[in-house]
């Protein structure tokens, strides 16, 4: 398994090489370039030439990259253009909030759509199958803001069950540990923080988990209905197995190979989502660093961004690799 691990992580070289030349490519294609954003209104053709030389972006293409790659590899992504801070601090700070949402909401996906596809697969016909079909279509078809606002409406304004946006409240809040609201809390021992950022993490979570959990539930039925259709299933009766014991050990896990790599996707996608989760639900994280970056011509903080988007794809692309190991050995043997 390690080699397996270190044979993925050399694969992954060539792909964040590549995805960097095309970040640097694009910076130098948008109008203005990077100094054009620097000066902002300021900006005539003298003052750029003059910027460009400062900034060394009037040297040959290569020695530009080169240059650029050495800084990315050292961690230096420059300041923001509109905070002036590090960029990398920038994402620190914003960071946790993201991975927070992200993963309530993978979890609300994965713990309801395996369960709810492989319920709708076993009483195929039925009403529970039929329902599940429906709700799930509705959950693809609603866009995230739309039903983002929907929540904020129905469970906030009106029944006043969860606050309308925001991490915490700021009269409750646990010390800063690691960022991590919840798990500050609980590192503080301090109970009522903690629960006050889950019940935070409610309607945002929910809001984001609706597409992966109607894509994993829809996955998990088509997959449970192919594997029981399996020679080696109706094997398994023939010598008289107990349901639940090929359900678990036979239906189940081989059916579970295309829902994790199904998982894997959503898992990144989810980053997408939350630009429009955390603007909607005021959460301050990598989103609306994204946003902001977009809106005002932020490259630093854009490169960073996109960069960082290209890591985790990699490594969740791996972890999901390794799960095929895990579920079935007939992955580790090949």
């Amino acid at each position: 398994m390690l080699r397996f691990i270190v044979r993925r992580l050399l694969q992954a070289i060539p792909t964040l090489l590549i995805l960097s030349i095309l970040v640097f490519a694009w910076l130098r294609a948008l109008p203005g370039g990077p100094a054009g954003a620097l000066l902002g209104d300021k900006a005539t053709p003298e003052k750029i030439a003059e910027l460009n030389q400062i900034l060394g972006l009037d040297q040959p293409i290569f020695i530009q990259y080169f240059k650029f790659l050495g800084r990315v590899l050292t961690g230096d992504f420059g300041n923001s253009l509109i905070s002036t801070q590090p960029v990398l601090s920038e994402i620190g700070f914003a960071l946790p909030a993201t991975l927070e949402l992200s993963i309530a909401a993978l979890l609300l996906a994965v713990g309801l759509g395996i369960p709810l596809g492989y319920i709708a697969a076993r009483f195929r016909g039925g009403f529970l199958d039929n329902a599940t079909i429906m709700a799930t279509l509705v959950g693809v078809a609603v866009p995230v803001f739309f039903l983002g606002y929907l929540l904020q409406f129905v469970f906030a304004e009106q029944l006043g069950l969860f606050p309308v946006g925001g991490r915490q409240d700021t009269l409750i809040g646990a010390t800063d540990v690691t960022g991590f609201a919840v798990l500050d809390g609980l590192l503080t021992q301090e109970w009522d923080a903690s629960w006050d950022a889950i019940v935070h993490l409610v309607l945002p979570a929910a809001a984001l988990a609706t597409i992966p959990l109607a894509v994993i539930v829809r996955i998990t039925r088509a997959s449970v209905l192919d594997v029981l259709n399996e020679d080696f299933i109706r094997t398994a009766q023939s010598k008289g197995l107990a349901g639940p014991t090929i359900r678990r050990r036979h239906v189940l896990r081989n059916a579970l190979l295309p829902v994790a790599t199904t998982i894997g996707l959503q898992t990144g996608l989810l980053l997408g989502g939350a630009v429009l989760t955390e603007r909607v639900f005021n959460l301050n994280g990598i989103g609306s660093l994204l946003a902001e970056g977009i809106e005002r011509r932020d490259y630093p903080r854009l490169q960073a961004l996109i960069l960082l988007g290209a890591v985790v794809y990699v490594l969740v692309n791996m972890l999901v690799d390794i799960s095929y190991g895990i579920i079935d050995p007939r992955v580790r043997v090949r």
